[in-house]
């Protein structure tokens, strides 16, 4: 199974203090802090190392940052992820959730045929927007599930996932 995982590198949250907005450009300035992988994005990067520990495949991560964030992708390569793509550009500086899809799905149409899965956490520890998800599935024309809260089952042709809703939880079943 081919699965993609996306990973947004984040400040370290015990250092937000020392984060400003550039009154200009409205980026954020990070200098001088440490970045992490998003805490969602970890899990997403779990559950995938899970699923091919079962069945098999590569597990490919892949990030859209400034270059200062590799190391946040040699982590994701320690924790067992088979490769790591960093995607970076100046012109990607202070990009929207579209802006970020095209460039995130670009990449994954670099390696060929569309992937059996791609995960991604719900939202950024940063931005909290949980758009890039199923902005990216309906890009690749994937099916899309958010707010996954649980993987019961994953085989080759179907996912069956816990997806958690405003009253409680439901059983769905995406067809890959």
């Amino acid at each position: 199974m081919e699965i993609v995982v996306c990973v947004k590198p984040v400040p370290d949250p015990r250092q937000w203090s020392k984060i400003s907005l550039d009154p200009q450009t409205k980026v954020l300035r990070r200098e001088g802090v440490e970045m992490v992988i998003n805490p969602l994005d970890r899990h997403a990067l779990e559950a995938a190392l899970q699923i091919r520990q079962t069945l098999g495949g590569r597990v490919r991560v892949l990030s859209m940052a400034p270059l200062s964030t590799l190391e946040v992708l040699r982590e994701t390569l320690a924790l067992g992820a088979d490769e790591a793509v960093l995607l970076s550009d100046r012109a990607f500086a202070g990009s929207d959730t579209l802006a970020t899809v095209r460039v995130l799905a670009a990449g994954i149409r670099r390696w060929g045929a569309l992937p059996d899965l791609v995960l991604c956490g719900a939202e950024s520890a940063d931005g909290s927007t949980g758009q890039v998800g199923p902005q990216l599935a309906a890009l690749l024309g994937m099916a899309s599930l958010s707010y996954v809260c649980g993987l019961e089952e994953v085989t080759p042709e179907r996912v069956i996932a816990r997806w958690q809703m405003e009253e409680g939880y439901a059983r769905v079943e995406v067809r890959l």
